[in-house]
């Protein structure tokens, strides 16, 4: 009777023993699915861009999902970020959702913070107002706000700008962000580049030329404005618009003109315009202007503090409309070249 007790006990203890090692294993199998099988669902897309706004809560990334229908399975994803304690660490931002991501892949994604990044350039802006437009319709932080720090003064000061000069902070290039950037963390971005570009070398030409970091910068839009893209004759134009401080001659420059009129599809300046009552206007008024009239391209920065030294007081655009320019010393050699220009106009009538 004992032995039969016995073989008796050691059978359920061998049946317990096996259907534990059952349960377990298919918890096992389970959870392996609930942590390493896909769980996203996006059809025939590769990916999904989803943005978490900043204040967001676990349930408001939830929401998220489920209206960009990324879940499969939402219970197996709660109870994963349960365990991989995201639900009281969400990171807010612009994340891109891989096609047949497991619900490890999409919790670490998200918990990390790894987020997809936004290139801003500057590409085909004239003012301050267009560049902080296009931010504000990339990033969080919107644009209205980003306005009014443009104009704020007492914001500004902190950066050594004000309203009038502040486009000198903003060196053209492509920057990358966080969605998630706000007003603050703009601000600070560009003033960092700036200080950045800004180094010691540049500085001290400044100094030796006698000129200001954002006097440098406004001359080199008016020299910009009038070349584009040859970097030597910027060098020239750069010079001879020196020349010009020097003899306290106002500096007569048409891309100043259009500035201030606000046209930039303006092709040829009139009599009229050059009128215009605006402080931006080097016709009416000597000196610079109070602030760039463009981005100052870095190539244009440089142009004006290794300014090619001359004689030239007058300038010319080309009558073969190729961007290039006549350079003169006297008046009556450019009252040669202007005839040639006006008359080139003239013939392919453009007002």
């Amino acid at each position: 009777m004992a032995k039969q007790k016995k073989s008796f006990f050691k059978k359920v203890i061998i049946a317990a023993f096996f259907i534990l090692l059952i349960v377990g294993s298919v918890g096992g199998y389970l959870a392996y699915r609930s942590i390493y099988q896909s769980n996203v669902d996006l059809g025939d897309k590769k990916s999904q861009i989803i943005y978490i706004p900043t204040g967001s809560t676990f349930d408001d990334v939830l929401r998220i999902l489920n209206q960009n229908n990324i879940l499969k399975n939402r219970s197996t994803f709660e109870w994963l970020c349960e365990k991989k304690h995201y639900k009281n660490a969400v990171i807010p931002g612009k994340y891109r959702v891989l096609g047949k991501m497991s619900n490890n892949a999409l919790v670490n994604l998200l918990r990390a913070g790894i987020q997809e990044p936004i290139n801003i350039n500057f590409n085909g802006l004239h003012t301050v107002n267009d560049l902080l437009v296009r931010v504000g319709r990339r990033l969080e932080a919107d644009s209205l706000s980003l306005l009014q720090a443009s104009h704020d003064n007492a914001y500004l000061s902190k950066y050594g700008f004000n309203p009038d000069n502040v486009q000198a902070m903003f060196i053209p290039d492509t920057y990358q962000f966080f969605w998630n950037t706000s007003v603050d963390q703009f601000y600070d971005r560009m003033a960092k580049e700036y200080k950045i570009f800004w180094n010691d070398s540049r500085k001290k030409k400044a100094k030796e030329i006698g000129f200001s970091q954002t006097d440098v910068s406004i001359l080199a839009t008016i020299v910009q404005g009038e070349q584009c893209c040859d970097n030597e004759e910027k060098k020239i134009i750069a010079g001879l618009y020196i020349n010009r401080l020097k003899v306290d001659m106002p500096l007569q420059s048409d891309p100043t003109v259009i500035c201030a009129v606000g046209d930039y599809s303006i092709q040829r300046v009139s009599i009229e315009q050059t009128r215009i009552d605006s402080p931006y206007n080097t016709y009416k008024h000597k000196g610079l202007p109070p602030g760039p009239i463009g981005f100052a391209q870095q190539s244009s920065i440089d142009a004006v503090l290794d300014y090619n030294k001359n004689d030239y007081i007058y300038m010319c655009a080309k009558e073969d409309l190729s961007g290039k320019h006549y350079f003169a010393k006297t008046y009556e050699q450019h009252c040669i070249y202007a005839k040639k220009y006006r008359d080139a106009l003239n013939a392919k009538n453009i007002h």
